[in-house]
């Protein structure tokens, strides 16, 4: 699972990215600080699984923060967009290319717009960043049709020659942006396509398609970053009641980075979510930090309740992607061979059983499946069982 973050020059959404993982990534208020990807690893917020034998779990990936787990997952910080990326403007090649590993997206819109389509910096609120969602919508629907297009001619003529499916065609044309024949029947049904021939298909019924399908395959989300400029608020309602389809999380990806490196220099005690945080030593901040973190703490936490950054990313894997976190542990004992208390937390896809549980963890075990226990019932479940998140699973397995 890959979760990528994307947006326009200097929305933010390196600094987001950083926020989320700490990585050193580039940060400046030009187009194209980003110029390759960035790879990083982010975390997940979930309860700690441990807490309901009172103790608390030893991580082998990732850490525990207080009553909290935080689990790992891969996130991309791929070049900014720019009005016809799809056409290779700007980083636009790059950027397709990149994208394409990402399972889901978060793209990064700078709420208070004083960035315009370009990434240029101009006057907070003189740009309207719902511009912002409808641009990316229509750059990524092109970025399909353009793939669909490739050799349509011959492959339209063929498929009536042949007489082999639409569905066929598109499934086999769009493979690499993760789209089967399956989901490419599903869509076409949908569009009422599937009484057409191929060849007959207008222009326009490619593009429904190519929006049909990337709203499949690329599920996204939308950070409203820099929330916390004045006048900021009123476009986070426009935006929320221009697209109710889509999750929309009012963030600061610079508040939440400062508190992250506060804590990281040890000045603070924060836990990533939370709506307020703890100074450890009020002597050694200096003027400048005490102000910008009563600042976060009177303009952003008390207003909103968190920066936004950990919901976001949440959001995405548990929701939007719809993982679960199940762990392997024993009825008997939750701790592995050197003492660790469930060391292990696999995200799994949400219609996840336990007989793929049991392949994830070890191909022999699914090979070898008996049954599994659930550890805090004791009761067993069937291969075929769905499990719930945050389940604690012992696979039972043969020779």
């Amino acid at each position: 699972m890959l979760i990528g973050v994307v947006g326009k020059p200097s929305a933010g959404k390196s600094t987001f990215f950083k926020a989320c993982t700490l990585a050193e990534v580039g940060i400046a208020n030009y187009p194209f600080t980003t110029i390759k990807p960035n790879h990083a690893v982010g975390f997940v917020k979930v309860r700690d699984p441990a807490l309901d034998f009172n103790k608390h779990s030893h991580p082998r990936l990732g850490y525990v923060n207080g009553d909290w787990r935080f689990v790992p997952t891969d996130l991309i910080d791929v070049a900014g967009l720019v009005p016809g990326a799809h056409e290779g403007a700007g980083m636009g090649a790059q950027f397709l290319s990149d994208l394409n590993q990402a399972d889901a997206l978060i793209h990064v819109i700078d709420i208070s717009g004083s960035v315009n389509a370009k990434g240029e910096p101009v006057t907070p609120l003189s740009y309207d960043p719902l511009n912002d969602v409808t641009f990316l919508e229509e750059e990524l629907d092109y970025w399909y049709l353009d793939v669909i297009n490739r050799s349509w001619e011959k492959l339209s003529r063929q498929a009536q020659m042949t007489h082999e499916a639409a569905y066929k065609v598109i499934g086999k044309q769009l493979s690499g942006l993760g789209v089967d024949e399956e989901l490419a029947r599903e869509i076409i049904n949908k569009l009422k396509l599937g009484e057409i021939q191929i060849i007959d298909w207008t222009k326009e019924n490619r593009h429904d398609v190519a929006r049909e399908l990337r709203i499949r395959t690329k599920p996204m989300m939308i950070a409203a970053n820099k929330i916390d400029i004045p006048g900021a608020e009123k476009n986070y309602e426009r935006l929320k009641a221009a697209y109710p389809h889509y999750h929309i999380v009012p963030c600061s990806a610079e508040a939440e980075l400062a508190l992250r490196e506060a804590t990281k220099h040890g000045l603070i005690q924060y836990v990533p979510g939370e709506e307020s945080f703890a100074i450890v030593d009020e002597g050694k901040l200096n003027p400048k930090q005490k102000g910008a973190l009563e600042f976060i703490k009177n303009g952003i936490l008390a207003a909103h309740k968190s920066t936004g950054v950990q919901d976001v990313l949440n959001h995405a894997v548990l929701d939007l992607l719809k993982y679960k976190p199940i762990y392997p542990g024993g009825v008997s004992k939750l701790e592995d061979s050197e003492g660790r208390c469930l060391p292990d937390c696999f995200l799994m896809p949400g219609k996840a059983t336990a007989l793929e549980f049991a392949f994830k963890l070890h191909t022999d075990f699914g090979k070898n499946f008996i049954k599994a226990v659930n550890v805090r019932t004791k009761m067993p479940v069937g291969k075929d069982h769905i499990l719930e998140p945050g389940s604690i699973i012992e696979i039972m397995a043969g020779k």
